[in-house]
């Protein structure tokens, strides 16, 4: 019976090495990756303290002027750094061609720094190793960001040894593929709006990740995420700052042949009864192997009963697609934002 409600699992036993712990987290790990692609955590490590600065240094960001933060919109469209406005994206768009914008704007960063290597500043590279863009204000906006990122690169090395003891692997199978890994992280920021919005237009479509693992920070507020179970019933996700949501991408699935799932997921609207008084804020760090590493079935989850179900792909090239469909948002009504 395949699972109704994304679990907890508090993740300290492996981190704390015992041989048990460990197999029973990998086990809870596995069970929620097959039967629902969501899972939450517990017990990460992640100091509290940070999330909450990450918390509102962004919110201070998106609470200011529409000109103060349209300074930070990149120069080249759809280049995934610095500011999109609000309904600069239909995520929707990457599973049908008629989804509307997402009722959203978000902003958008990497690494900070890389070494002087081609495979960094080479064609290809450049790619996705792009510098970042830093607002002026709030004044602890970059170097909070940049804290977290590194905090959550820590958090991806866990989640990949878990997953790899979770799948009959060696726990560091996946660590070649991450060491030069083009990560990004956005903060989604969703605002109260002035008026209600057109039907059928919710604040992030529904859509499937690209990549390895999400690591979702979350806010309790009205208006939040919805997955899709596998008997096909959207349910409310519980996102609070106190942990994390996890679910998996694309190439996760495509590597497991699809034993675990990349479920499609969504964010709605607030209901109508309710009374917000402040736009919602979530945190994604969508993690991404090395742009060249070959996505194919891994050993342990194919047999001469189960063949392999892709032909390889290579991380880059399956992202760069996945970004041009959700960019192609067409022409937007425009939607006025109270924030």
């Amino acid at each position: 019976m395949s699972l109704e409600s994304v679990p907890i699992i508090d993740i300290s036993p492996f981190l704390s090495g015992d041989p048990e712990g460990k197999k029973a987290v990998a086990a809870a790990v596995a069970k929620a990756c097959e039967e629902i692609g969501f899972f939450a955590i517990t017990g990460h490590g992640v100091d509290q303290n940070l999330i909450e600065d990450l918390r509102e240094t962004s919110h201070s960001f998106f609470e200011q002027p529409e000109e103060i933060k349209r300074q930070y919109v990149h120069p080249v469209p759809d280049t995934p750094r610095g500011h999109r406005v609000m309904q600069g994206e239909s995520l929707g768009k990457t599973i049908r061609d008629d989804a509307l914008p997402d009722l959203k704007e978000f902003y958008h960063y990497g690494p900070q720094a890389w070494p002087d290597d081609p495979y960094f500043t080479g064609p290809e590279g450049s790619q996705y190793f792009i510098p970042n863009i830093w607002p002026d204000t709030p004044p602890s906006f970059r170097e909070t960001c940049l804290a977290y990122y590194k905090e959550l690169e820590r958090l991806l090395g866990d989640l990949g040894r878990i997953a790899a003891l979770a799948l009959d692997l060696p726990e560091n199978w996946f660590e070649d593929k991450f060491d030069k890994h083009v990560t990004a992280v956005r903060l989604n920021y969703y605002p109260l709006l002035a008026d209600a919005p057109p039907p059928g237009q919710i604040r992030a479509g529904e859509h499937n990740d690209y990549g390895f693992f999400t690591i979702l920070m979350g806010e309790d507020e009205a208006g939040g995420l919805q997955v899709r179970t596998r008997s096909g019933e959207w349910i409310d996700v519980e996102t609070r700052p106190e942990f994390f949501i996890i679910n998996i991408g694309d190439l996760l699935m495509r590597w497991t042949n699809d034993t675990w799932l990349s479920n499609m997921h969504r964010v709605v609207n607030p209901p109508a009864d309710s009374k917000p008084t402040r736009g919602r804020l979530s945190v994604g760090f969508f993690s991404q192997p090395n742009y060249d590493a070959m996505i194919e079935c891994i050993p342990s989850c194919t047999s001469p009963e189960n063949p392999a179900k892709y032909e390889p792909v290579e991380s880059g090239k399956y992202r760069d697609l996945k970004y041009k469909q959700g960019n192609d948002v067409g022409a937007a009504k425009s939607v006025p934002a109270d924030a």
